[in-house]
This record gives structure tokens, C-alpha cells and sequence, in this order.
């Protein structure tokens, strides 16, 4: 699973560099995630404008990022494709994450 990371003033910006989030790869995004921010920052934004496919594992993955996170931790994901979107939002994942429509103005330079 290829990832892309920058850290800016307390913002770890991951980039999935993939187009799918599925059962075959979930088991290394969530290591890579975890390797990426095992030094604990405060927020992360994930962004997923790459993605074009997330099953159930993928949705899993995320979910399993965000727990390993911890509390004091936000996981933040922006550029949702309209089929990555669908998922979050039949299954209300959409109502526990904070999902940015594209990345933020200010980030867009940071990756």
C-alpha cells in the first residue's frame, strides 16, 4: 500500500497513493498508517482523492486507524470520490468522521 506523508504544525497529511482500499491491501494500509504516525500527532488528515473503490475490509481499515489513533487523536478524511463517499455515508460512517469535500486550501501545498 503506497502512502505519502508530510507533517506540518501538528498535522500528519497522508496521501493514498492507490485507487482501492480493499480486503487485499487493508492489512498493510492500517501497518503503514501505523508506522506513519506512531509518534502521535494531534491530527490526520487522510486523503483519499485517489480512491476510487473501498469495500468493507477497506472501511475496516479506516475505521481500525482511526481507533488506533487513540482519543486524543483526529482522523480527518477529505476527497471522497462519489462511490468511496456512498460507502461511508450508507453505513453513517459519515456521521463519525470529519469528511472534507477536497483538501483543504492550506494543505493542498503541504503534499
Amino acid at each position: 500500500m503506497e502512502l505519502l506523508a508530510k507533517e506540518t504544525s501538528g498535522l500528519l497529511l497522508v496521501q493514498v497513493l492507490e485507487d482501492r482500499i480493499d480486503a487485499a491491501g487493508a492489512i498493510q494500509f492500517k501497518d503503514r498508517m501505523r508506522a506513519l504516525a506512531a509518534h502521535g500527532p494531534q491530527r490526520v488528515m487522510l486523503d483519499m482523492s485517489r480512491v476510487l473503490f473501498l469495500d468493507s475490509s477497506g472501511l475496516g481499515a479506516v475505521v481500525a486507524v482511526m481507533k488506533l489513533l487513540g482519543p486524543d487523536c483526529r482522523l480527518e478524511l477529505s476527497g471522497l470520490s462519489p462511490s468511496v463517499e456512498k460507502v461511508f455515508r450508507l453505513t453513517r460512517m459519515d456521521s463519525v468522521f470529519t469528511i472534507h469535500p477536497a483538501l483543504p486550501e492550506e494543505l493542498r501545498d503541504a503534499g
